[in-house]
């Protein structure tokens, strides 16, 4: 990241931490934690190192999952041993974006291995596929928990606070996953979409400015924004309940989106690059 704009984020995250930052497809996160090596993710607890013939297979089978050939490289993974924790969260997670069921198996034999925080991670993801925030939030936060500085963990946290409208938490950790990996495209539009969900629009432009985002990523930040209100709408008819089974907050009644300041903060840069897939509400 350039100087810059390094120093306008910086600016942007002391004006929201000054204005009450304390301790954003619907499931959270598409990112995952499968692409490192054991030695390199959080919580890892020093996994046994694979055989070079083992690493080939699990490369291939990344290679056809980054292809989207999903069932190609699960068919490849079953040729390595099932035992291995990799090869579980492999099979886990490639199972996860299928739909499959035996996913939540694989991620809770995870549990007692040596990859126990991307267990955790996993089963909350299927949790916020499955719209219980509530039950993600546990499984997410213990995987923080063993795991504090892993920036895909952060994010999907922080997506399952703003599902349930526990904003000053969700900016947190939207916050802490873009300061952990500066080149995280999705907690950038998912902090985007928290802001214009608040109406924020002033803090909304700058961050979008500082990051180089399209106005094509912004126009697709304020419709993940309109659909967290269109909800707030439904559950404020249907007794006050917001997703997953979380209490509306007081203030249910967000203010209109002002125009001045949404047309300003549109004025983006069209020439910007707003790269990555983003994961959010």
């Amino acid at each position: 990241m350039n100087r810059p704009r390094c120093l306008l984020l910086g600016a942007l995250l002391t004006t929201l931490l000054a204005t009450g930052c304390a301790t954003v497809n619907d499931g959270a996160g598409d990112r995952d934690t499968a692409q490192a090596g054991p030695a390199q993710r959080a919580g890892g607890g020093g996994c046994r190192a694979l055989d070079g013939d083992q690493e080939l297979v699990l490369n291939l089978a990344q290679d056809m999952v980054d292809a989207g050939r999903f069932h190609a490289a699960l068919a490849n993974l079953e040729r390595l041993p099932a035992a291995l924790p990799e090869v579980r969260l492999r099979k886990a997670r490639i199972l996860r974006i299928l739909g499959r069921p035996q996913a939540e198996e694989l991620y809770r034999g995870l549990l007692d291995s040596c990859l126990k925080a991307e267990g955790y991670h996993g089963l909350g993801q299927l949790a916020a596929a499955h719209r219980r925030y509530r039950e993600s939030a546990g499984y997410l936060r213990r995987a923080v928990e063993l795991a504090p500085a892993n920036p895909a963990i952060r994010n999907d946290l922080g997506v399952v606070y703003l599902h349930l409208r526990q904003l000053p938490q969700a900016r947190f950790e939207l916050m802490t996953a873009m300061e952990l990996d500066e080149g995280d495209r999705q907690a950038i539009e998912n902090l985007l979409a928290l802001l214009i969900y608040e109406g924020r629009w002033q803090q909304a432009g700058e961050l979008a400015h500082g990051q180089g985002l399209t106005a094509d990523r912004f126009r697709e930040a304020e419709q993940r924004a309109r659909r967290l209100r269109d909800e707030d709408a439904r559950s404020d008819r249907s007794g006050g309940r917001a997703a997953g089974g979380a209490a509306r907050p007081a203030a249910s009644g967000m203010p209109p989106l002002p125009a001045g300041d949404e047309a300003a903060a549109r004025e983006l840069p069209p020439g910007s690059d707003g790269g990555g897939s983003v994961g959010g509400p």
